[in-house]
Parts: structure tokens; C-alpha cells; sequence
């Protein structure tokens, strides 16, 4: 296979702890070799190798590429009303998911399709090289199965979430509901799905019906990850250490024994600026959480209702501003972070045998992704040796 030089790189950001260079492992004046779409050598440009092709990044940054852990991105409909009524003083609350599943079920499959298509494309021109997404905006047998079936055409992570919220023609059943989706529902999304999620919080699922279909997911050879403590501290993420969920994601309300019981386990904090930035939000403090010792990743939550942004750059940027991270702390949640909540060791991060996903910044330094916010500084988006995004710039 031919190999590729890029090499005088301003900045190259690992991730790599071994190289005992801070927490992001970072490099000046360095260079890498891909070939088949792997790292084959990395170090400084001086140390080169030659290789078939050569690339100069004179003057820019490269960090790995972003890993987007919590989407949702099958779904019709807009719902921006919500949000100006939201900004003109209104609360937020789960209720309004019903909007967005009415016009999910009427939409056609090709609708639904272009609509994944559409948002993958702008993660791609954020810097996002890995995505998850859900299915939720069904929650009936049928189109919770196209969901999924839809979403597996776009990512490997594919998560059935039937139970994101209780549909209104089961308000008065919710324990029919429940048995629906560990049931005929589960049993038709399973295929085409690797991960199960619930919304286990106020306004949603309690913690015995979330306990329920999570373990139904797990006996059905899918692996767990959670809706928790968005509106108010629960027993999510409890219920998230019991049973070794990949990620809990939101934590908008933690508790002090909350945080203990996440820093002592797998399960990976996920948080999600911009629904407190698009809900009006008290944001969550993850100093709190980095201080304990617990694993943090960004994610944009890229849904209609509640954080409709494709963008890790500006996810990055407000939880710096408004959730006390450092810059470095926010750059390795939004890529090491994510890669370890979707379980990945071999995204992520740089470094010899990882998958050659990175991101080309017209900047000097990655702190540029805070300190300009709102500003394109996307030169180039590579996903296995591949460019799937370059600026016109």
C-alpha cells in the first residue's frame, strides 16, 4: 500500500501518555507516516522515513480526530420554536421528544436518510472522524426498526434507545411500554444495533424499568450506556456503576457520592454542553469530576430538541467558558474521552498501529479552538488515511 509523509507540523497533539509530554502528548516539529490507513511511524520531522507521498503542514496543528459518543441523528422535523420559546424564559422538560417523534413517523425512509447524511457530513467538517448515534424518535416497533436499520448504513455505533421517553398512547401503561420495547421491540433492533440506552431520569424512566431494559439489552448481546441525571439527581448513575455501562451521559446534577461512584468505576462521564447551552442550563462543574479521578468525555448530543449543533469545536469552546475544563482537558474528553466511551483503543489517540484519524487545524495551536470561538479553523478532516473534508479556505 503507498504511504504518506505529513510532516513540518506546527503542533501534533497524541494523546499519547508514554511520551511524557502532558496530558495530550504533545509534539512540535513533528511528522507521521500513514499507510493502510494505520500510523505506521511517528516522530520528529527530522527522523522522517520516506514514504510515497509527502505532505508539508507547515504552520498548522494536527490533533486526532474528534469522537462524537451521544447523537441522535435519525430524526425529522424541526423544533425551533422550542428553543425561541426556551431563550423567551420557558423551562425545558423531556415532554417535547413526542414533537419530534410524530414527524420522525410520518416521515419516508429517504427522508430519514438524508437527514443522517446531511448532519454526518457537518461532524465531518467539525473535526468529528467517529460518531454514535440513536435510534428514540420512534418508540414503535416499526420505526424504531427502521431507525436503527437506517442509522447502521452511517456508523458502527448504532444504539437502540425504544426507551428514550414513554409515548403518549402508552402515558397511562407505562409498564405495557416497558415490555414492549424489552420485548417484540428489542428482539427487532438488536440485529442492527451494539448498544442499549435509557432515559432514566425525571420525566422518563425510573430506576427499576431502566434496570429492566438494560438488562434485557445485555442478554441480548448489546452493551449499556445511559440517559443520566439531566433534570435532577437520581439513581442513574448508580444504576450506571451496577451494571458497567460504557458511559453516563449528562450528569447535569451530580452529587458528591455520585462522583465517587463514577471515579471508582468503568463507566465514562459524558458531558453534553450544548444542551446546557440550548436549554438554559445550570452547567455542570467537571472539575468536580477530573479532581476525583473520573473518566470525562465531550459529546455534542446533536439532536432537535434540546442541542442541535454538529459542531465538537463549539462544544469544546463552552465547556471551557461555562464547565471550568482546561483547554487540554476539553480537547482529550472530545477525542480520548470519546473513543474510551464508545470503548475504542484504537481511535482517538496518535501513535504507531492506530487508525489514522486526524484533524488538520489552520491554527498554531489547538488552544485556538477555545480562544476563537465560532471560527472555522477545520483545514482538513482524515478518517483512516482518507481525506473526507478539506476547507476551501
Amino acid at each position: 500500500m503507498p504511504s504518506t509523509l505529513y510532516t513540518d507540523i506546527s503542533l501534533l497533539v497524541t494523546n499519547d501518555e508514554t511520551l511524557d509530554k502532558g496530558l495530550l502528548g504533545e509534539l512540535e516539529g513533528a511528522a507521521f507516516v500513514e499507510e493502510d490507513g494505520h500510523i505506521s511511524w511517528l516522530g520528529e520531522k527530522s527522523q522522517a522515513p520516506d514514504a510515497d507521498h509527502r505532505i508539508s503542514l507547515a504552520g498548522k496543528t494536527v490533533l486526532p480526530g474528534f469522537v462524537d459518543s451521544h447523537a441522535h441523528l435519525v430524526f425529522a422535523g424541526d423544533r425551533s420554536v422550542e428553543f425561541a420559546a426556551r431563550m423567551s424564559g420557558e423551562s425545558y422538560s423531556a415532554g417535547g421528544i413526542m414533537n419530534t417523534v410524530k414527524a420522525t413517523r410520518a416521515a419516508s425512509d429517504e427522508e430519514l436518510d438524508e437527514g443522517i447524511a446531511t448532519r454526518a457530513l457537518e461532524m465531518y467538517r467539525s473535526g468529528i472522524t467517529t460518531f454514535e448515534t440513536k435510534s428514540g424518535y420512534g418508540l414503535n416497533v416499526a420505526d424504531e426498526l427502521r431507525s436503527v436499520k437506517l442509522a447502521v448504513q452511517h456508523t458502527e455505533d448504532v444504539t437502540f434507545l425504544g426507551a428514550h421517553v414513554i409515548p403518549d398512547e402508552y402515558k397511562s401503561r407505562p409498564d405495557e411500554y416497558v415490555s414492549l420495547v424489552i420485548g417484540e421491540m428489542l428482539e427487532a433492533c438488536a440485529p442492527y444495533s451494539k448498544w442499549i440506552d435509557v432515559f432514566c431520569d425525571e420525566g422518563a424512566f425510573d430506576y427499576d424499568q431502566a434496570k429492566a431494559i438494560l438488562n434485557s439489552g445485555i442478554d441480548a448481546g448489546l452493551l449499556p450506556r445511559i440517559h443520566a441525571n439531566q433534570f435532577t439527581s437520581s439513581r442513574a448513575v448508580e444504576l450506571a456503576v451496577e451494571l458497567d455501562c460504557a458511559s453516563a451521559d449528562h450528569l447535569t446534577h451530580l452529587t458528591d457520592k455520585e462522583i465517587d461512584l463514577l471515579a471508582n468505576s468503568k463507566t465514562v462521564a459524558t458531558l453534553l454542553p450544548g444542551a446546557e447551552f440550548s436549554t438554559r442550563s445550570a452547567y455542570p462543574d467537571a472539575r468536580r469530576l477530573f479532581a476525583a479521578g473520573a473518566k470525562v468525555a465531550i459529546a455534542t448530543d446533536c439532536n432537535p430538541g434540546s442541542s442541535y449543533t454538529t459542531s465538537m469545536p463549539f462544544c469544546i469552546a463552552i465547556a471551557v467558558r461555562d464547565m471550568q475544563f482546561t483547554i487540554e482537558q476539553a480537547i482529550w474528553s472530545a477525542t480520548m474521552g470519546g473513543a474510551k466511551a464508545l470503548q475504542r483503543d484504537d481511535i482517538g489517540s496518535l501513535s504507531v498501529g492506530k487508525v489514522a484519524d486526524f484533524v488538520v487545524l489552520d491554527a498554531p495551536s489547538y488552544l485556538h479552538l477555545a480562544y476563537r470561538p465560532g471560527v472555522d479553523l477545520i483545514s482538513e478532516t482524515v478518517i483512516a488515511g482518507t481525506s473526507i473534508y478539506r476547507s476551501n479556505k
